[in-house]
């Protein structure tokens, strides 16, 4: 069993013994898409941390649009719950990127692009080669593709 699904586990048996409603329903949620992808395809498998660290990136993002979702739709009560839940799963992933250190690295995926020859907007596919290895999970594809657009127009 991987260390993070066993962490998950073991954080879901306590919030259920301190009645934490919560803390225990945003984990079964979670525990039951890691579950999904270990018996989806044609045999089960044991998911490594890096694939179980997808998943609780891929469910804290449905929580982030969802409440931006009810936000709009005028259901700020509901809006607040995803955003708890997002909260919850938050603590299971890495530390996200700050917008400088995001900024830092990106300057130096250009940097190597350009000395490889890729320049211009047309070098965003080679920069973006370079960045998502660094980046990996600690920042969401949107904000590093924004982050290299800005470069690379500037």
């Amino acid at each position: 069993m991987t260390t993070l699904k066993s962490r998950l586990q073991d954080d879901l048996t306590t919030a259920i013994k301190a009645r934490d409603e919560l803390r225990s329903s945003t984990l079964r949620l979670t525990l039951s898409a890691i579950q999904k992808e270990e018996v989806a395809g044609d045999t089960a498998r044991e998911l490594s941390d890096a694939e179980v660290e997808k998943i609780v990136a891929r469910e804290a993002k449905k929580r982030r649009e969802a409440a931006e979702a009810f936000t709009q739709g005028g259901r700020p009560e509901q809006a607040e719950r995803e955003r708890a839940e997002g909260d919850v799963l938050a603590d299971y992933l890495p530390k996200q990127l700050s917008d400088e250190e995001l900024d830092a690295l990106v300057a130096d995926a250009v940097r190597e692009a350009a000395a490889g020859g890729a320049e211009g907007p047309r070098a965003m596919g080679a920069v973006m080669k370079i960045v998502n290895p660094k980046v990996a999970g600690r920042a969401e594809g949107g904000r590093v593709a924004a982050a290299v657009k800005r470069h690379l127009a500037g």
